[in-house]
């Protein structure tokens, strides 16, 4: 996984930037804390329990630790505007919900345009995947596929990486907003089978 931090000009050249690395061999994921045009981007770390991924991300867990901001269970929908964040991390979450397509159309209506989704969960042949009985769904990475392309769904996703490593499934996406940026069938083929 690459970790992007510094500051850009456009929002196009943070957008250029996160092609071009997430095309480097072996990056899984590309996450960025960048600052774009001298505005610091809102980034919410949901289910962030005692971590978050970066120390400026908005926390939101639905138990008080040091490390949250907001308490809100994230099965109840997300006390944020929409358009009003620029990331949205969830990083060993949605294989405790379910049901997690409610909170990623949630994350798709709180991102801003050209926002993105960063999801990290263990991949379903893993033993990480098993071990923790509180785990009630298994991913993999058809799975974000699944997310990805949803016939008849409002909220649709374009994804920017997707990758497992054998121990994780990762994915970057991109929420749709206009059908020139869905996802045609070459990007799709680039990372799903």
């Amino acid at each position: 996984m690459a970790h992007l931090t510094g500051e850009v000009d456009h929002p196009e050249r943070l957008a250029v930037l996160r092609e071009l690395v997430g095309r480097l061999d072996g990056v899984m994921a590309v996450w960025d804390r960048v600052v774009v045009a001298g505005r610091e981007p809102v980034i919410l770390d949901l289910g962030c329990g005692s971590t978050k991924q970066y120390a400026g991300n908005v926390g939101v867990d639905q138990r008080m630790t040091g490390a949250v901001d907001v308490l809100a269970d994230l099965s109840d929908g997300l006390p944020f505007a929409d358009g009003s964040v620029d990331r949205v991390f969830v990083v060993h979450v949605l294989e405790h919900l379910v049901d997690f397509l409610p909170l990623v159309d949630e994350c798709h209506r709180v991102l801003r345009d050209g926002g993105v989704l960063h999801v990290m969960s263990p991949w379903w042949r893993h033993v990480n995947a098993v071990a923790d009985p509180t785990h009630v769904r298994l991913l993999d990475i058809q799975t974000i596929k699944g997310i990805c392309v949803q016939p008849g769904r409002e909220r649709r996703w374009r994804p920017l990486h997707a990758a497992c490593d054998g121990a994780s499934v990762f994915a970057d996406l991109t929420p749709v907003r206009r059908q020139e940026d869905e996802a045609d069938p070459v990007l799709l083929a680039r990372f799903f089978d």
